[in-house]
């Protein structure tokens, strides 16, 4: 249908210089509905992310609330907890309407369960996805809850696609949006906005020893226990420590399988992660999936390349070759690690080549970004 061009725009004074149309403006008042704060214990990329975009918005004069599941810190922007870890999926609508009310967008982070907002808040939405978990649901609920893991599936696939016709999309990366596009999703509702990264303070020694560091929540699908096997491959021609930092359900499963020079560090404070990212020669990541891999980004910040595996997600924060390495099968994981740890050079050369791709993700631009795209989700809804 042709759009309707006012009577005073379809013809102008000769010489007269037409304005261009004005940007639309942001959404004064922001609403991020998720399922965890950044306090969590469980928290990780995901939280971290929100947990940015919030801040950065409210820095920008947004009035930004996050409604989550779990505890709620006391941060600069307003924090709402809508009950525990997984009732608050149940009671978001009815805490939405209590304790926040009006708002100008709601932005749905999913996470694998939805919220199903496009049904019950009559306002615009935009969805944040990190990635979709059509694999990760089988990994998580196997045996006995294989049925679990295929309701969860075709519930998270229908609310990305047919749940939400008409409202956009964001994913963190490349791979999160092929991943949104294969269930159906229209490319032209999707948006990327990749993750950020500080900018890293004054740089730590690099360990004189060979040290590796795997960071993340330990969950099935970051893979760990595969880490832990390759070390018995990669310890007794390299030696050195493999350090594990996060913590997660999984952790005493870990413990147990792992030999000799294997730390579990735990939570670590932000100061004693820059250290030991500063300190390895290498960072490595075996998950299955990824939706950006932030701390690649981080660990690149600090000249420490990666070796990962070519999976979503890490093939998108790993440039194969430059940066780190993108290992096919576990050998190959093996090897890569091998050989980097015995070149310093070809460490050094990818460490600085990671540092420079990662000056360009900067926390600052990714808030500027998904102010753009807000701006777009609250401009295109139509009661």
């Amino acid at each position: 249908m042709p759009q309707h061009v006012p009577s005073s725009l379809r013809t102008a004074p000769p010489g007269a210089r037409q304005l261009p149309p004005a940007r639309p403006a942001p959404p004064r008042r922001i609403t991020f509905l998720a399922h965890r704060d950044l306090d969590n214990p469980s928290a990780g990329g995901s939280e971290l992310l929100v947990d940015r975009l919030a801040d950065g918005l409210t820095r920008l004069g947004h009035q930004v609330t996050l409604l989550c599941g779990g505890p709620a810190a006391f941060r600069d922007y307003r924090v709402v907890s809508a009950g525990g870890a997984y009732g608050h999926y149940l009671r978001a609508r009815s805490a939405f309407a209590r304790q926040v009310g009006e708002t100008d967008l709601l932005v749905e982070v999913c996470n694998g369960m939805p919220y199903l907002a496009p049904l019950w808040h009559r306002g615009p939405t935009l969805c944040l996805v990190n990635h979709v978990h059509t694999d990760l649901w089988r990994m998580r609920f196997g045996g006995a809850l294989a049925p679990a893991a295929r309701i969860g599936r075709r519930l998270e696939h229908w609310a990305l696609s047919g749940g939400r016709r008409h409202g956009l999309l964001v994913a963190v990366s490349p791979s999160t949006a092929h991943a949104l596009r294969a269930i159906g999703v229209e490319r032209d509702r999707i948006r990327v906005v990749h993750n950020g990264v500080e900018e890293p303070g004054p740089r730590a020694d690099r360990s004189a020893e060979p040290l590796f560091v795997a960071v993340g929540r330990l969950v099935e699908y970051k893979r760990i226990d595969l880490l832990l096997r390759l070390w018995e491959r990669v310890r007794p021609v390299t030696g050195g420590r493999l350090v594990i930092v996060g913590d997660g359900p999984e952790r005493a499963r870990l413990e147990r399988l792992a030999g000799p020079g294997v730390e579990f560090a735990g939570h670590v404070t932000e100061a004693e992660k820059h250290r030991l990212l500063c300190a390895a020669w290498l960072l490595l990541h075996p998950s299955a999936v990824e939706g950006w891999g932030l701390v690649v980004t981080e660990a690149a910040a600090r000249e420490t390349p990666a070796v990962a595996f070519d999976v979503p997600g890490l093939r998108d924060s790993v440039v194969d070759g430059e940066t780190g390495i993108l290992a096919h099968g576990e050998s190959s994981f093996a090897a890569a690690w091998c050989t980097l740890a015995l070149s310093a050079h070809r460490r050094e050369v990818m460490g600085k080549a990671a540092r420079d791709r990662a000056a360009g993700y900067r926390w600052h631009r990714t808030v500027r970004q998904f102010r753009a795209v807000a701006a777009e989700a609250a401009r295109g809804w139509a009661p």
